[in-house]
């Protein structure tokens, strides 16, 4: 690692590794010397992406005194840390974290696997619903009958088509958003929209700000632009945010682009507070940063909650945030619509730069998303979109606190996703694991940057009833394996019929 992109004070660090000081310990297990512990404590602060990768270490001194140890102990704690390859350092540049060459790192991507190869597999690897027919049927229909006139036409529409654009705007006006056909463009997914926005901004090279933990197939996608990403840690729990830290890092970093998931973040399911929202958009606009929000989850609220102002209520000027959102999670993720929402000048540098991409997207499923909106079916499939995760989360929960009742999770109110602290467990073991007995299922490597999360699992509320619980007890049975360190007896695939 070259040099660092953020820092955690002495107070901060100390408070990160007292918090660790409940963790249960092993039956028997010895108290390691002072040096020992705190090195180990760091070590698993990285591993979890509590302390981002490259973030700056405090001085010995100053730990030392956070820490009531004397500095000895403290030198000899990083010294070890440098050994092991979780610290580098340099005179006059001091410490920063790092994660080894040899660390575990996530092999595979998020993509689904074909139905046709399911077979005995169970699929946790992505966070997606069957549609909810009969609205996608319904959808397609509206849209063949509204599809003569456009057949008519060269069928480009790189900013969208005008009825959808201006559909979308009033949707975000009937929010308290008021938003003009004008400041939106219609991508192919949030995946397209994303994509366009990094290349126009972002930059080979350019520092990009993400969520530490964040959705792993942005994190690659950002990775293959050539940015280069600056972790933020979340806040513990499903608190959100850390402002102290964003604020740090907007200042210290001055990324060019921070990236975002303010409603049931994916992975953790956090909901980001009004609050943390506005603080947010400030720091944003302060440090010169494009701040990029992810809505795409913003209408999968769980429980009975109440939905903070969109991220873009609080830019006054309408220069800070760009906003994306989609059909895609909200529907059904073959329906690959997805919009940004933006400055006119902004879209239509987006559009500009369209004639080198992809040109628009596919008429025909903008026409079905637009029929949804107008006719309102889309609240309806999105009701029933809600009562499919609700039911599938509730399933899920009780079947892992049943069968593995020492991992530890949060509940969201929302989202598809569970963020699953595996018992100490590594979570690229298991994913390796899992596959022998029929699980997919994403390690917590995939969601961080440089290897953080080795001891979390992402488990999304794609199945319920009968099948969670298989998914549970094959989830343990991979367990087995990895605290054992091979092949656990009768351990292996089953057959399964939902």
């Amino acid at each position: 690692m070259a040099q660092w992109t953020s820092a955690v004070g002495a107070a901060q660090l100390a408070r990160l590794l007292k918090s660790q000081q409940d963790r249960p310990v092993g039956p028997g297990a010895r108290r390691p010397p002072a040096y020992r512990a705190l090195a180990d404590g760091v070590r698993l602060l990285v591993l979890e992406g509590r302390v981002p990768v490259a973030a700056r270490l405090p001085a010995e001194r100053e730990l030392a005194l956070s820490l009531s140890v004397s500095r000895t102990t403290v030198a000899a704690a990083y010294e070890a840390l440098r050994a092991e390859g979780f610290l580098e350092s340099r005179r006059g540049a001091g410490s920063w974290t790092a994660v080894p060459a040899g660390n575990p790192v996530p092999a595979r991507g998020l993509e689904p696997l074909p139905p046709e190869s399911l077979g005995s597999i169970i699929d946790l690897g992505c966070a997606a619903l069957p549609a909810p027919e009969p609205w996608l049927t319904r959808a397609v229909q509206g849209a063949l009958e509204e599809l003569p006139p456009y057949a008519h036409t060269h069928g480009d529409y790189p900013a969208g088509l005008p009825a959808l654009r201006a559909m979308i705007a009033e949707r975000y006006s009937a929010r308290g958003i008021p938003t003009m056909p004008e400041q939106i463009m219609v991508t192919t997914g949030a995946m397209g929209a994303i994509d366009a926005i990094c290349h126009l901004f972002g930059g080979r090279g350019e520092r990009i700000a993400v969520e530490s933990p964040s959705y792993a197939n942005i994190l690659q996608l950002m990775r293959e632009a050539g940015a280069r990403l600056v972790p933020v840690a979340m806040a513990d729990g499903l608190a959100g945010w850390d402002m102290d830290r964003w604020r740090q890092v907007l200042r210290d970093a001055a990324p060019r682009i921070a990236y975002v998931v303010a409603d049931f973040h994916n992975p953790t399911g956090a909901l980001a507070d009004d609050d943390q929202r506005r603080r947010l958009v400030e720091a944003a606009r302060s440090a010169g940063t494009v701040l990029v929000a992810d809505e795409t989850m913003s209408e999968l609220w769980l429980d009975d909650v109440r939905m903070p102002r969109p991220v873009c209520g609080f830019d006054a000027g309408g220069s800070t945030v760009i906003t994306v959102g989609s059909a895609s999670k909200a529907f059904w993720a073959g329906m690959r619509i997805g919009w940004v929402r933006a400055a006119p000048d902004v879209i239509r540098s987006l559009v500009a730069a369209r004639a080198y991409a992809d040109l628009g997207t596919p008429v025909l499923e903008q026409l079905a998303v637009n029929w949804l909106f107008s006719t309102g079916g889309w609240e309806q499939a999105v009701e029933l979109r809600r009562s499919q995760a609700r039911g599938n989360r509730d399933d899920l929960v009780a079947a892992v606190r049943r069968e593995l009742p020492e991992w530890e999770f949060a509940v969201p109110e929302g989202g598809l996703t569970l963020w699953v602290r595996a018992g100490g467990l590594s979570g690229s073991r298991l994913a390796e694991a899992g596959e022998r007995v029929g699980l997919r299922v994403p390690s917590g490597p995939r969601f961080g940057v440089d290897g953080a999360f080795e001891g979390y699992v992402r488990l999304p509320f794609t199945v319920g009833g009968a099948v969670a619980d298989e998914a549970a007890v094959r989830l343990a049975a991979a367990a087995r394996i990895v605290e054992s360190g091979g092949t656990v007896g009768g351990e292996g695939p089953r057959t399964f019929v939902a």
